[in-house]
């Protein structure tokens, strides 16, 4: 039985799914389905039914290359919202502003010390070629032989000068940054995270799955979600809702899909 394409008030529970995330592009829906809205890709798992890593990884390979962000969303998920979508995002997003505020503060922070450091060794370079060129013309004043070794003099001031300038404009590369998020879901009231019903980076899930991959000879079906997002960090997001139903609710029985039913009345 084709589960997600059960109907709850009126429109199947696949269809609600994607129109959680209707602003997305692409969007891609894994496994069987017999029409779609317009745009959505679809692809299936390899093997057919070999679990939702394996569909995690066939839909991975039919994103655009330049995608970074992904929503990987089990697809009986009736009361999935955009707004609980949104509130992902933002979970994740201001981690990301917060590490480059962060950053930028450093790179600032040193670029001033650096600057003044700078400033203080030119200082101290003029301060010491100005006394040296003041003892040099005392000395030549008192002895004429002297004036002779003038332009070395003159030379070695320049070079001490470059030399100075050429410090100053080295500056340390940016800091390594700590790891940001790999991705955020939800987790219920007992702390459950609820992994198919979350927005990922990309590269870190393509990196897990690469890891779980060459761990089992190449073969991902059957493998479990919890092995592919243990090397992973997760932000995890509890559900405010205002006392509305939580948007991981999955349909797995009649008595569920009934219960769906009235919340979406």
């Amino acid at each position: 039985m084709d589960k997600p394409a059960l109907p709850v008030g009126g429109r199947s529970m696949r269809d609600r799914v994607l129109a959680a995330v209707a602003d997305a592009a692409p969007r891609v829906l894994v496994g069987p389905a017999e029409a779609v809205p317009p745009g959505v890709r679809v692809t299936r798992e390899d093997p057919p039914g070999g679990g939702p890593v394996a569909a995690m990884a066939a839909g991975l390979a039919r994103l655009d290359p330049d995608t970074t962000l992904v929503a990987v969303l089990a697809a009986d998920l009736p009361l999935l919202t955009r707004s609980a979508i949104g509130e992902l995002l933002a979970q994740l997003s201001p981690t990301e502003h917060r590490a480059a505020a962060e950053h930028r503060a450093a790179a600032e922070h040193r670029a001033a010390a650096e600057h003044r450091a700078a400033a203080e060794h030119r200082a101290a370079a003029e301060h010491r070629a100005a006394a040296e060129h003041r003892a040099a013309a005392e000395h030549r004043a008192a002895d004429p032989r002297a004036a002779a070794d003038q332009p070395k003099a003159d030379r070695a001031a320049a070079d001490h000068r470059e030399v100075g300038a050429a410090e100053s404009s080295l500056g340390t590369g940016p800091a390594g940054r700590g790891r940001l998020l790999d991705g955020v879901c939800f987790v219920d009231a007992d702390g459950r995270r609820q992994s198919l019903c979350g927005v990922w980076r990309v590269a870190a899930l393509r990196a897990g799955l690469d890891r779980l991959a060459a761990g089992r000879g190449g073969d991902l079906a059957g493998a479990p979600v919890r092995a592919l997002l243990g090397g992973l960090v997760v932000g995890e997001v509890p559900w405010g809702g205002d006392g509305g139903p939580p948007p991981w609710f999955d349909c797995d029985t009649d008595e569920d899909v009934r219960r769906a039913e009235e919340w979406v009345r």
